[in-house]
């Protein structure tokens, strides 16, 4: 399997190069640097997610495209997170894919880590994103039409992601949790 760096970059650079996209163009759609956007795809660069978010919100197509391939099995397909777990950048996340997005499911699964008094402003979404937050283990925060409020383990909400949101850990334990990202049929696009 590639690392997250390489894969990164031969995706980011396929996808600049199936637009037709220069790194100026890439970078004015993203709003991320031209400079990053090429020291990413040689492989110079551990983006954040935030960096990625953008990124993937820029080209119209899933964070986990960017993360891993698609799955190729029309079956059953089983995920261990912990075979999957990843830490881009220096992130106080740790991200597993456990379902990257595919276009027949509209949706794309993940387990995400929030190590301790870690938090992650997110910039909206594109127009009709929805995630489902399910807290697996300890106590969180997410921030939801401008309010912080508290989910426990065993708790869940669904919420509109085209709107600011975020996710704080204010504790000195992990927090694990599930984050099921739902694209509107027709925004989404993968590779």
């Amino acid at each position: 399997m590639q690392t997250i760096n390489s894969y990164l970059a031969t995706t980011l650079k396929a996808l600049r190069n199936q637009k037709g996209w220069s790194l100026d163009k890439a970078a004015q759609e993203t709003g991320v640097s031209k400079a990053m956007i090429g020291q990413i795809e040689r492989g110079e660069s551990s983006p954040t997610i935030a960096t990625l978010w953008k990124i993937a919100s820029g080209f119209n197509i899933s964070l986990s495209t960017f993360l891993e391939p698609t799955p190729q099995s029309q079956g059953a397909v089983f995920r261990k997170p912990d075979e999957l777990r990843q830490q881009p950048a220096t992130d106080g996340m740790l991200v597993a894919s456990l379902f990257p997005f595919e276009d027949r499911f509209g949706f794309e699964m993940f387990e995400l880590t929030l190590l301790p008094h870690y938090e992650r402003l997110s910039e909206p979404h594109e127009t009709g994103v929805t995630e489902h937050v399910i807290v697996l283990s300890g106590t969180m925060e997410v921030l939801v039409d401008g309010q912080w409020q508290t989910l426990k383990q065993g708790e869940a909400v669904r919420f509109a992601a085209d709107k600011p949101h975020g996710y704080r850990n204010l504790n000195d334990q992990a927090v694990v949790f599930h984050d099921l990202i739902h694209y509107q049929r027709g925004n989404e696009s993968s590779l």
